[in-house]
């Protein structure tokens, strides 16, 4: 099964998640996903989840600067954002029970 497709569905509720943690700036972020065990997430994908997730409202943003560099800007859970990932939560753990059970109903 190819993992990049699954990774595909869930990157937007992945990318809550990580933010309802903690704000963070794109490359924050995806580093967080791939120490959680997301390796194969791109940065291209991980950016243009963020920017769809910002227009969708679910997202604040603000600037900070970096010793390290231009300034960085943060991303943040507004209330939009927390209630779309406490559904996206909920429809992902509804189907991934499913997917255990009929996994499981397979081994037997």
């Amino acid at each position: 099964m190819d993992s990049s497709q699954l990774l595909k569905g869930v990157l937007d509720l992945a990318v809550l998640a990580v933010l309802k943690e903690r704000d963070g700036y794109g490359y924050d972020i995806v580093r967080r996903l791939r120490e959680a065990g997301l390796h194969e997430v791109g940065d291209a994908s991980v950016y243009g989840t963020l920017r769809r997730l910002f227009k969708a409202g679910a997202l604040t943003s603000y600037v900070m600067a970096s010793d390290e560099g231009p300034h960085r800007k943060y991303y943040g859970l507004n209330e939009v954002g927390m209630r779309m990932y406490a559904a996206s939560a909920k429809t992902w753990s509804s189907f991934s029970e499913t997917m255990a059970s009929l996994l499981k109903e397979g081994r037997e």
